[in-house]
């Protein structure tokens, strides 16, 4: 299974200003002298030395998520990140650029839902595309994001054929050689998160949450999103602090991801929905913190004697790709 982050960003899509991205651009400069580089035939290896997100960010697009498995090939969400996805589709390096494509959605806030007008296999004659969610509204929903004024092709102009499927909760489905199961996430308008099964492994997708529910017992029928995963993929927007004062917006912190992952045995965590504030700075100080509770975490169970299993965590980023 390959997963590939096409947009990690919350709430809409976010940049650096010019001016700061001018100010970081002599930062990346001056560490390359700092760190010993003189001649201009070394700027490949440097920035081979150097983490992604350090030279350029984490990215500007709002969710959107790849997963494959061979030729399977499932979407979650449609945020601005779905428009680079598709240019890619649409180079024919991928195959499948007549589809069938099929998009799961968690939720339709405007970050979730922004580039599907721009998803060009909707346009296209012989293409197939088909739209799946828990919210009965599904077909609606999807039609009023073609509708002026908010867009000018109306969804009857649509060349493709469009296909909408109501999921049943908790229930699983087979997709293209997936197992895709819907539970229910912590978010104050009705968002669901995905399981994703194929070759043999396992993929969460948990964004948006609060991560209100914890305990297995809270989790109840939604504990299997957690369970027996390889990679889960967590909203961390908040700080811990952030997260006491902005109580029901629907997004959480590393911390409350890291603690369902130590104890549920998770392999690999990472971390996103980054906040449309958030400089790499702040995400690395994210980062920061979320390291120092690991390591308390770690310390204060060998400490009585208890052994946790590790957990693989990290940031993600635009154009980040996993292999599990």
């Amino acid at each position: 299974m390959k997963v590939k982050f096409w947009g990690v960003r919350g709430s809409l899509p976010s940049s650096l200003s010019p001016a700061e991205w001018a100010s970081h651009t002599e930062g990346v400069l001056r560490n390359f002298f700092a760190s010993g580089y003189r001649d201009l035939s070394q700027i490949s290896k440097y920035i081979q030395s150097v983490e992604t997100p350090m030279l350029g960010g984490y990215g500007v697009a709002t969710t959107c998520v790849e997963v494959q498995a061979g030729r399977s090939q499932i979407i979650i969400d449609g945020g601005s990140g779905i428009r680079n996805l598709s240019e890619q589709i649409m180079s024919g390096t991928t195959g499948r650029s007549k589809g069938p494509f099929h998009i799961f959605m968690t939720h339709f806030h405007w970050d979730h839902v922004i580039g599907l007008p721009f998803f060009v296999p909707n346009f296209i004659p012989g293409c197939e595309v088909h739209y799946y969610a828990v919210q009965s509204e599904l077909p609606d929903l999807i039609r009023g994001l073609f509708r002026k004024p908010y867009f000018p092709v109306p969804f009857e102009a649509l060349k493709a054929q469009i296909h909408f499927h109501v999921l049943a909760e908790r229930q699983p489905v087979k997709v293209d050689g997936f197992v895709v199961t819907p539970y229910k996430l912590d978010h104050p308008d009705p968002c669901w998160g995905y399981k994703v099964e194929g070759g043999g492994k396992a993929y969460a997708h948990c964004v948006d949450t609060e991560g209100t529910r914890v305990t297995r017992e809270d989790l109840g029928p939604d504990l299997p999103l957690y369970q027996g995963i390889d990679l889960m993929y967590f909203d961390a927007q908040y700080t811990l602090p952030e997260l006491a004062e902005k109580a029901n917006w629907g997004h959480s912190a590393a911390q409350v991801g890291l603690d369902i992952a130590l104890r549920e045995g998770i392999k690999k965590v990472l971390f996103a929905h980054h906040d449309p504030g958030a400089r790499i700075e702040h995400v690395l100080e994210l980062k920061r913190q979320t390291r120092e509770y690991y390591e308390s975490r770690l310390r204060f169970a060998n400490e009585k004697g208890e052994k946790l299993p590790a957990v693989a965590w990290d940031f993600a980023h635009e154009g980040l790709e996993v292999s599990l």
